[in-house]
């Protein structure tokens, strides 16, 4: 009988002191559902700082414990036999209205075996299976560079929707992401899928080099993303005017890079948003900045 006191004791211990230790440690590690849309990935096409990140940090993230899903678009210089690329029909066949025309939207897959990642393609015939990336033969960007990037955002967009998937938080990387998070708080505010989702836009030195022309705003507008809320920005959007666009939209910024665009930063700054600064090490840092952005209750 004398050791029930003793018993009641260590019982005591154990509740007050190894419960909360047990319960920090999975407030620390909670799990989340992470959207990549990327613009690039290795080993699709050729390594860069993009690229390499493209593929890197969903890989990362993934090994961390938390769920994935990755975008990017199905360039023309992608090689699909090589690749291991096929066409997923149940989330193909839905048409896309772009500057009053209808773009038939493909989703195609493929995993990358050493990272262990499984990448969605946007794929379609007039934007991107027979097109180079950012410019054409001849070096020159393409005219409609705009209209892809607005494309691809809103293929990226729907077939989550089919995937019946709810992203806690969606990290866009890339110029042709750009647009995404002006559509999850405007276009797609109101989709269960994306409703509670956080935004994180990663900037990046690689750019275009021309604008995206006069009508990018006219083809922009969709749902609830108006004209009037694009007001503020240049009418011949060029690479600094997508940058704050995606800034005035995301929930959260990161500097994938040291030399980032001075404007760009100093327009962050400005409105105050949570800022990830450059860092090589980036794993814990960039899952603390999630937490940061998107807090477990």
């Amino acid at each position: 009988m004398s050791q029930i006191p003793k018993i009641a004791h260590f019982i005591l211990f154990m509740q007050v002191f190894f419960v909360p230790l047990q319960n920090i440690k999975t407030n620390k590690m909670a799990k989340k559902k992470i959207l990549f849309i990327n613009q690039e990935i290795a080993p699709y096409v050729p390594d860069n700082n993009l690229s390499i990140m493209g593929r890197e940090l969903p890989r990362t993230m993934q090994d961390m414990g938390h769920e994935i899903r990755t975008f990017m678009p199905k360039w023309g210089t992608i090689n699909e036999r090589r690749g291991q690329l096929h066409e997923v029909i149940r989330l193909s066949g839905m048409n896309l209205i772009i500057n009053d025309t209808d773009h038939p939207l493909i989703i195609k897959v493929a995993s990358i075996p050493v990272a262990r990642v499984q990448v969605y393609f946007i794929d379609n015939d007039d934007y991107f299976s027979k097109r180079q990336m950012m410019v054409d033969e001849a070096g020159i960007d393409y005219p409609d560079n705009g209209e892809r990037a607005i494309f691809f955002a809103r293929g990226v967009l729907e077939t989550v929707k089919k995937l019946r998937w709810v992203p806690d938080i969606i990290h866009c990387q890339g110029w042709m992401s750009a647009v995404v998070p002006f559509y999850i708080k405007t276009a797609y505010n109101d989709e269960p899928s994306f409703s509670n989702t956080k935004v994180v836009t990663s900037l990046f030195t690689k750019s275009l080099n021309k604008d995206l022309g006069s009508n990018f705003k006219k083809c922009l507008e969709f749902r609830d993303a108006k004209a009037k809320l694009l007001a503020p920005y240049n009418d011949n959007f060029d690479i600094e005017e997508l940058g704050k666009l995606a800034i005035d939209y995301s929930d959260g910024i990161v500097l994938a890079e040291p030399d980032i665009n001075k404007n760009l930063l100093k327009h962050v700054k400005a409105k105050g948003i949570p800022l990830q600064e450059y860092t090589q090490d980036f794993a814990d840092a960039y899952e603390a900045f999630y937490n940061k952005i998107y807090p477990e209750e």
